[in-house]
């Protein structure tokens, strides 16, 4: 089992910047492949950004990439989503989740059907 929550949102004006943390606890969290989500009201849930468990792989939607860097510390078992640039379009409620499916890769996915276990998640709201 493991437990995941998420801090770090809140309101930013356009060209502004948030740092997303997720905090995992429970069993063997470096084992995890983190996953980065968002679900803006009426669409579908997207998955942003990925990091594999050593963090030698990582992946990024197209839209976000060049604006958003994943990172992870394992000793502190908590994954980083910087924004830097944030656009409207960004708005969202941001979610992470675990899986250990790529564990032996060392590998992460951007599909949200590939995750085990999911966070509550924080709301980012980008606006003047």
């Amino acid at each position: 089992q493991l437990q995941l929550v998420e801090s770090g949102g809140g309101l930013v004006q356009p060209g502004g910047s948030l740092t997303l943390s997720c905090a995992a606890s429970g069993s063997a969290p470096d084992y995890y492949s983190i996953g980065w989500f968002r679900q803006a009201p009426g669409r579908e849930r997207e998955g942003v950004s990925c990091i594999s468990t050593s963090d030698a792989s990582t992946n990024y939607v197209d839209s976000v990439k060049g604006r958003f860097t994943i990172s992870r510390d394992n000793a502190k078992n908590t994954v980083y989503l910087q924004m830097n640039s944030l656009k409207p379009e960004d708005i969202a409620v941001y979610y992470c989740a675990a899986t250990r499916g790529f564990l032996m890769s060392d590998l992460c996915v951007l599909q949200p059907m590939e995750y085990d276990y999911w966070g509550q998640g924080t709301q980012v709201t980008v606006s003047s």
